[in-house]
């Protein structure tokens, strides 16, 4: 469309008696006719729309929309992401006609369409569109010039064939959502982290008592039992405040949540949620019809229909996010099972010590007690370990999966100068100063934020095998400790009975598993590690700032020596 014709738009409406349509805003006593009658005559002399102006007077949209809708007699809509043309006729609807004569086909389907209008009587409209939608029935809905125009120019640009649930205010939302889930994976990954230190302390506090216990039963009743209390006091201590510490954190462990991972396929399929029973679940859908193509045709789609790519590209990365932050929370989780299996196997070391060097004595039962109690814990710990260890598992997987991918930034940046064809460029773009920033400027910074959100996926993958390395540390440590049992056992007391025997050696084996196991986790980490600047490198952080050019934002420097 061109300037002139832009210019005329309002005109052509001013120029009929417009005063009437407006007397409801008179008798409400919204507005004075007096003051009505100098925005009418402004909008005439200015070429503007007279409901533009009484919004910008203060008039309520709604009392606006209201009075326009009893005066015509017709319902009235505004503006929503999700009104779309629909039905093969008004998908061939010249834009530029449909603006320059203020009107939007809604629906059209067995020869009857709905459509939304601003004049409902202006000369010659029920013909045109009974002619372009090949219709004979027409039912109407009121819209302002300023609705109408955002609906036009929001289908103009809108891919084909895209259901509602792929629009990018839904899908801004879904991100929300799982930002939100993320959050609370990351506050149950805090608290895993205090259930371990409570576990450290409660095992410190078992050292102090155990050693206590073994001195009283030694030196028995006499000069050493200051010192003993002492020991038993602050062993006390430490194991109940390790307790009091470990088990509000269990019960949160066991309602951690979750995210079951869906498969993205870079465009053409879409992330969509629902909520049932207060809780959203999420589910792709797709293929969308026609996606895999538009896609393909990059070069050639308008600034909106690239956003809208851009908009599910976003929400695949939020997914992927979401999905190695589960894997990391099961890791957290599997590590504190393991710091209770360590905590349970002192308690089974240190009794079955207790009992086969003090076989007779009237402490018997709290050694058996001992042994009962660390057995339970260290069942309960790998009860967790299993799933830690799966999630390691899968999560490496993952990455390796999105690894052999590519990136965004492979798609945008690739080399692609010898393998675009004369026809695969952009179409030219008439952009005026009206046009700045615009959708074209809109389209830059979704693409960079598109572009930042795969940096964090990057990073996330990153701490995902971190998190599997310090789960791998783990798996050492809780060998290390199953491994000294057996072979504190075996020293200590020999190999005359056949069956103790055969008990430390399959503790020692079962540690040296553990162990292998884990630096089959750890070593691996620690070479990927070393190929990510993030670690090891000073870094650079960017505070972005849209309102100036990227040149223009302001860069910190952080040495790894200042962590």
């Amino acid at each position: 469309m061109n300037d002139r014709c832009a210019a005329s738009e309002p005109q052509q409406v001013l120029n009929r008696p417009m005063i009437s349509k407006f007397n409801g805003l008179i008798s409400e006593g919204i507005i004075a006719e007096e003051k009505l009658r100098d925005l009418l005559d402004k909008a005439a002399s200015g070429g503007e729309y007279p409901e533009t102006l009484l919004m910008e007077a203060g008039i309520p949209k709604y009392e606006i929309l209201r009075c326009l809708s009893d005066f015509h007699h017709l319902p009235f809509i505004e503006f929503k992401e999700n009104i779309l043309l629909t039905g093969y006729p008004a998908l061939q609807a010249d834009f530029r006609q449909l603006r320059r004569n203020k009107w939007f086909p809604l629906s059209s389907a067995d020869g009857e369409a709905h459509v939304a209008v601003c004049d409902p009587e202006a000369p010659g409209l029920d013909e045109e569109i009974m002619g372009t939608l090949n219709v004979s029935k027409i039912r109407k809905s009121l819209a302002l010039p300023s609705d109408l125009f955002r609906i036009i120019e929001h289908n103009q640009d809108a891919n084909p064939h895209f259901p509602p649930a792929s629009h990018r205010t839904t899908l801004a939302y879904v991100r929300n959502v799982l930002a939100r889930l993320r959050t609370m994976m990351s506050f149950h990954r805090t608290s895993l982290a205090k259930g371990r230190t409570g576990l450290a302390m409660l095992r410190t506090g078992l050292s102090f008592s155990a050693i206590a216990l073994v001195l009283l039963q030694v030196f028995g009743v006499g000069w050493i039992l200051f010192p003993i209390g002492l020991l038993i006091f602050f062993g006390l201590y430490g194991v109940v405040e390790g307790f009091l510490w470990y088990l509000p954190i269990r019960r949160v462990a066991k309602g951690m949540p979750s995210y079951s991972p869906t498969e993205s396929t870079f465009g053409s399929t879409f992330l969509e949620m629902k909520t049932s029973r207060g809780k959203p679940e999420f589910s792709r859908k797709g293929p969308i019809r026609g996606a895999e193509a538009l896609r393909t045709g990059w070069n050639r789609l308008s600034p909106v229909m690239k956003r809208r790519f851009l908009a599910i590209d976003r929400t695949d990365l939020a997914e992927e996010r979401t999905i190695l932050a589960t894997y990391r929370s099961t890791m957290a989780r599997a590590r504190t099972g393991l710091a209770f299996t360590r905590t349970g196997m002192s308690l089974v070391g240190l009794g079955i010590a207790l009992i086969r060097h003090f076989p007779m004595s009237r402490w018997v039962i709290f050694h058996l007690a001992l042994i009962l109690i660390g057995t339970a814990m260290t069942l309960e710990g790998f009860h967790w370990y299993v799933p830690g260890r799966q999630a390691g598992k899968e999560g490496l997987d993952v990455i390796k999966k999105k690894h052999e991918k590519g990136s965004i930034w492979d798609f945008m940046f690739a080399a692609l100068r010898d393998r675009i064809s004369a026809g695969e460029l952009p179409t030219a773009l008439f952009i005026r100063e009206s046009h700045s920033p615009g959708i074209w400027g809109t389209t830059g910074l979704a693409l960079e934020r598109t572009l930042i959100a795969e940096r964090r996926n990057v990073k996330a993958r990153l701490r995902t095998i971190l998190a599997r390395s310090r789960t791998g540390l783990s798996f050492i440590r809780t060998g290390i400790k199953i491994f000294s049992i057996g072979t504190g056992l075996l020293v200590y007391f020999g190999a005359g009975n056949k069956i103790w025997m055969a008990c430390e050696v399959a503790l020692m084996l079962f540690g040296l598993i553990l162990v292998v196991d884990g630096f089959c986790w750890h070593i691996p980490a620690q070479r990927t590690k070393k190929e990510f600047p993030y670690c090891f490198s000073d870094m650079e952080i960017l505070f972005p700032d849209y309102s100036k050019p990227t040149l223009d934002w302001q860069k910190v420097i952080y040495s790894h020596y200042d962590f």
